[in-house]
């Protein structure tokens, strides 16, 4: 394939072997071992090369050059039905669509949702049901983490949920190390219709899943194509990520977020606490907002100055040992909430992708 510099061309050279016009059709038509990337500035510069190793990758084809390699992330088979909602990186929705795809899909099926984190447990542990307040600030004051992504699944949810531990992401989404796939057993071991994986910031769980859903901000930074490329459906609260999701031949669906806290105000005066900048104008009891749930520091600046009747908080970051320890300390209350998905056209779309995957499990069987 040739990617540029033809300022030095004279137009008729012969290069002994065919050109293709683009990546994949190379690929399709000499099922190559690597791709080996030849060019440089000004031909191509880092973004796109990295668009280049990104389709390569998804078409699971190691991409080479002077002083880089990326290998396709390993993907194991899985003999249960799953999908996988992934990101590409922190903050951009991810867990709460994950809530949301399980919520959706435990209506109509037996659902079991494998949540990794970085403070996730040392061994993969099955949480049953929804853990109660007291129960995470117990976990808490034993020095451990009570704001994982499968407690938060559980609460939000209300399906049962397998937490797992990852260290490190590459820039493919694969794990340094991780204990997903010991988990992804456990789940498969109850039997399930149907598995949700839940992705890690921009890390991918490391098993061929049927059908995959990216949370995306952006698909033209770093490898976040080839995330695209691996998955059947793109979301995003950033219209220009639609259009960038099209380019790339995904469907794309826009969606908000909305704070709902999980039971009702009945008035109380309410400060919020999120990780970031949330939707609360539907609220009208709502006096205080902090987005710093995931900045000690400041976090503990909002607590000392605010006066509220009850404490809204996601089940994130400080939630329990600091947000919730100080309203019992204080005797206020403690009212845990989601960022509820808001998106037309969505649910449709995920009820599609299960079927997807139940049925490409059923022919999998039918083959055996």
């Amino acid at each position: 394939m040739l990617a540029g510099g033809t300022e030095k061309l004279r137009g008729d050279e012969g290069y002994g072997v065919p050109l293709a016009a683009g990546i994949e059709e190379a690929i399709a038509l000499h099922g190559p071992d690597v791709v080996v990337d030849l060019s440089d500035e000004p031909v191509l510069g880092p973004r796109e090369r990295l668009g280049l190793a990104g389709r390569a990758l998804a078409l699971g084809v190691p991409y080479v050059g002077s002083d880089f390699r990326f290998e396709p992330p390993r993907l194991e088979p899985y003999p249960v039905p799953s999908l996988a909602v992934i990101g590409t990186g922190k903050r951009v929705g991810k867990t709460a669509v994950t809530g949301h795809v399980a919520r959706l899909l435990a209506r109509r099926l037996d659902v079991v949702v494998v949540a990794m984190g970085r403070g996730g447990p040392p061994s993969p542990e099955v949480v049953e049901r929804a853990p109660t307040l007291d129960e995470l600030l117990e976990r808490s004051r034993a020095g451990r983490h009570a704001a994982s992504d499968h407690l938060e699944t559980a609460v939000v949810a209300g399906v049962p949920t397998v937490g797992c531990r990852r260290c490190g992401g590459g820039l493919a989404g694969a794990t340094f190390v991780s204990n997903v796939l010991e988990g992804a057993g456990l789940a498969a071991a109850r039997s399930p219709q149907l598995v949700v994986f839940d992705g890690s910031g921009a890390a991918i769980p490391p098993v061929a899943v049927d059908a995959r859903i990216l949370v995306a901000h952006d698909l033209e930074s770093g490898l976040n194509a080839y995330r695209a490329l691996v998955s059947t459906l793109v979301v995003t609260m950033d219209e220009r990520v639609v259009a960038q999701a099209e380019a790339l031949g995904r469907r794309a669906i826009r969606f908000d977020l909305r704070l709902r806290p999980l039971e009702p105000l009945a008035g109380r005066r309410a400060a919020v606490f999120t990780t970031g900048p949330a939707r609360t104008d539907h609220l009208e009891e709502v006096v205080f907002a902090s987005p710093n749930l995931a900045d000690r520091a400041k976090l503990r600046d909002d607590l000392d100055r605010l006066d509220a009747d009850a404490y809204v908080v996601e089940l994130k970051a400080a939630a329990i040992d600091l947000v919730a320890e100080t309203a019992a300390q204080r005797g206020v209350d403690l009212v845990l909430a989601c960022n509820e998905v808001v998106a037309q056209e969505l649910d449709e779309a995920i009820l599609e992708l299960a079927e997807v995957a139940t049925e490409a499990k059923a022919g999998d069987n039918l083959r055996r």
